[in-house]
């Protein structure tokens, strides 16, 4: 039996309000501590017992991250004054229960986990609710948690899921911190180097930083919706960890070792421009901006005594609060060794030396002047400032490991005993097997042309064989699982193709792609009027673009997606869609995997006959799914032969649409859609949260006219012409592409046509 927490009489402790106490403290605690030596095996040790007070109850609950394992039967000396009791570290908020096959595949799947199966499928329809399903799982096993997904329009999506699930939790998001991203590269044939150019997203790089700081803080009841990016090199946890300063109301520290501190800890002193990662000095008060929070801290000196903790809002200086303890996380999550500098500036030297000596020994003259003196530089640059630009390409020397050692990555953040559930494995995997080649021969490139040390080939993404030994449990969850994961688990999987709310899979046509396109305007206008969306997946980026480009002239609201759309930008376009800011949204392949749009009626594929990755029976299984949220959900596949993918994928959906068919007929369900409210939408939209605190105007369910007085008093027939005038003009903004005025006179328009009722 393993337990978390336990009840400790009030009696044992001879008081009723104790806020900490430790072992040291308190000579109970080494009298229980001796005495669960004695019986049981500690798997994991506490420094001190957390003590909460819970109302009036006759004894105290010990919320420690203590870990035991009880024998069976078990006799205690101390059982008078202690009761054994599980308690989550989660706490899930929902106000929904867990119905259809959802039950049992939570059943099945902690099950699993608690019985050592490495690893688990969970085959979910679209809309079965496989994130609720997961979130109650976590909820049951209390471990951390990493949730992988392919890409960063979906990672955002689960992030906002599991913050309203977990609002009393950790929930961290981690993704690629650039917008716009060239790494370095040598193209030989035309003797051409391209310079690393990026841009990074302070923004994204915020939320990094906060979620490598929950993990190093200890914290257990944590979880992390990060994309593939977290296979990239990352710090060494050790030297980051050493990196935290931690401080207490009346610790003895002079203010100048602080304040070198916070500058070994990678913050910069500023006078001027507080922002992020910096600290500015008042006499006997330093104030920092913590780059991975929405606050600050306000430390006052009396002396070379600390005198007070403060939280500080960083826009007016006010304190928040007064605090006895607090931690300081590095601004950065690579940290240079300052008490290994020598070493490793050595330890490239000497790399350098064999290299130029290897060149030389070739007769590549050019090749070893090259290496020489970019390194030469880069060493100057690290002796001053302690980095350079790329500086990630000496990596492997900072972290002190040998030739051919991956680097460190996100997953070496984690505990022994982590989660790691595997979203839309079915792509998820792919990428994650091809990440490692396709950087390994663009760095090799570098090397033999002397660009770059042979060190610089150890930072690079792990692979696929390192990703796996990474793994402790693993849950890979998908609407059509891959071979991979298939063979993981010998070909047993938990399914759940019951949808709660009843929607059946959206029947699926196949018309000529002969006039595609005017056969899908025809569609559109037909949903725009019931206020519905559209998906259109397209085979290339330009033809999205040029697409959106026609519809827009035809009077059609409409935007693009794809890969070249920044980050934050594609989380608020899919928001903006749901929001009816436009009704037609075209992309290539981002609106395949998990996208929530129970709004979207239709899902038109052009080209569907083109066989490939696009087009394959997975890939159109789940863009079809993206209409299966909707009950007047439709799939169109415009094509001029049925394919054996499209033929495998109506085959799959007809078997399923069975399945819900049968299930509602046998409980008296009639199919409804989920439509969410605006502030529901703007809630899981919270990944946006970052770019600050926004007050968003939600407009009411009803408009008043009662602003303008004149229209109070106008005739019917007055009414109807400024209706019809106020169309003319919402039609002619559309027409500009003005969609902002366009909007604001269908508003209008509407709240007058309300008026004549």
């Amino acid at each position: 039996m393993l337990l978390k927490h336990w009840f400790i009489s009030k009696n044992v402790l001879g008081s009723t309000t104790p806020n900490r106490i430790t072992r040291h403290q308190c000579s109970w605690a080494g009298k229980v501590r001796r005495q669960f030596c004695k019986t049981i095996r500690l798997v994991r040790a506490v420094i001190s017992f957390p003590v909460v007070l819970l109302g009036d109850h006759d004894f105290l609950m010990v919320k420690s991250p203590l870990l035991i394992e009880l024998p069976t039967p078990y006799f205690c000396p101390l059982s008078p004054f202690i009761t054994f009791a599980t308690m989550s570290i989660f706490h899930l908020d929902s106000n929904y229960k867990p119905t259809g096959d959802q039950p049992q595949a939570i059943r099945q799947l902690v099950s699993g986990v608690q019985n050592h199966e490495r690893a688990q499928v969970l085959l979910g329809v679209t809309g079965s609710g496989k994130t609720f399903t997961i979130a109650n799982v976590i909820a049951q096993l209390d471990r951390p948690v990493l949730v992988l997904t392919h890409n960063k329009t979906l990672t955002a999506q689960l992030y906002g899921e599991f913050r309203e699930f977990f609002p009393d939790n950790a929930v961290e998001y981690f993704v690629s911190y650039y917008d716009y991203y060239q790494p370095e590269a040598y193209i030989a044939v035309s003797d051409t180097f391209i310079e690393k150019d990026m841009n990074i997203n302070e923004e994204v790089d915020k939320l990094r930083l906060r979620a490598s700081s929950s993990l190093l803080s200890g914290r257990r009841d944590i979880i992390i919706v990060a994309s593939v990016s977290c296979i990239y090199g990352m710090g060494n946890p050790d030297d980051l960890s050493t990196s935290i300063i931690r401080i207490e109301e009346g610790m003895k520290i002079t203010r100048n070792l602080f304040l070198l501190k916070l500058v070994e800890s990678l913050y910069s002193r500023t006078e001027v421009d507080f922002k992020r990662a910096t600290f500015r000095v008042r006499g006997d008060t330093v104030d920092i901006n913590l780059p991975y929070v929405d606050y600050g801290y306000r430390i006052i000196f009396f002396g070379d005594e600390i005198e007070a903790i403060e939280r500080l809002e960083i826009e007016s200086g006010k304190r928040i609060e007064r605090l006895k303890t607090a931690a300081i996380f590095p601004a950065n999550l690579y940290v240079p060794p300052k008490d290994r500098m020598g070493d490793i500036i050595r330890d490239i030297q000497d790399e350098l030396w064999e290299q130029v000596k290897y060149f030389e020994k070739e007769g590549r003259y050019s090749e070893a002047k090259r290496i020489k003196e970019r390194t030469e530089f880069d060493l100057e640059m690290i002796k001053e400032l302690g980095y350079c630009s790329g500086v990630e390409n000496y990596s492997r020397f900072f972290d002190g490991r040998v030739p051919g050692t991956r680097p460190f990555c996100l997953l070496d953040y984690f505990p022994d005993d982590y989660l790691m559930v595997i979203d839309e494995s079915h792509v998820t995997i792919p990428q994650v097997r091809g990440m490692w080649g396709g950087d390994r021969a663009r760095k090799m490139n570098l090397v033999n042309w002397g660009f770059r040390l042979p060190s610089a080939i150890d930072n690079r993404p792990l692979s696929f064989t390192e990703f796996e030994s990474l793994q402790n449990q693993v849950i890979f969850v998908s609407a059509t699982p891959g071979d991979y994961e298939m063979e993981q688990t010998g070909g047993e999987i938990v399914e759940q193709l019951i949808r709660p709310t009843g929607l059946i899979d959206p029947p699926i046509e196949v018309r000529p792609s002969i006039n595609q396109v005017d056969d899908l305007m025809a569609e559109i206008q037909e949903r725009v009027v019931k206020n519905e969306r559209i998906l259109v997946t397209t085979l290339t980026k330009r033809m999205a673009e040029e697409l959106a480009k026609y519809f827009a002239k035809l009077d059609i609201k409409v935007r693009y997606i794809h890969s070249e759309v920044e980050t934050m930008e594609r989380v608020e376009i899919l928001r903006d869609l749901r929001l009816g800011e436009f009704d037609v949204l075209i992309g290539v392949n981002l609106l395949r995997e998990g996208l929530d749009l129970p709004e979207v009626s239709l899902v038109a594929i052009l080209d569907a006959d083109k066989e490939g990755f696009l087009r394959n029976d997975r890939s159109l299984t789940q863009t079809a799914g993206r209409a299966a949220r909707n009950i007047n959900g439709l799939v169109i596949f415009y094509a001029d032969v049925i394919t054996d993918s499209m033929q495998r994928t109506i085959e799959e959906t007809n078997r399923r649409r069975s399945i819900q068919i049968a299930y509602n007929e046998e409980h008296g369900i009639t199919p409804r859609s989920l439509a969410k409210t605006r502030e529901e939408i703007m809630a899981r939209s919270s990944v946006l949260d970052i770019r600050g605190k926004r007050e968003y105007y939600i407009e009411p369910e009803t408009l008043s006219i009662a602003a303008d007085p004149i229209v109070a008093h106008m005739t019917r027939d007055q009414v109807e012409r400024l209706i019809a005038e106020t169309e003319s003009k919402m039609k002619k903004a559309a027409k500009d592409l003005d969609f902002i005025s366009a909007a604001q006179f269908r508003d209008e328009m509407l709240a007058l046509r309300e008026r004549l009722k």
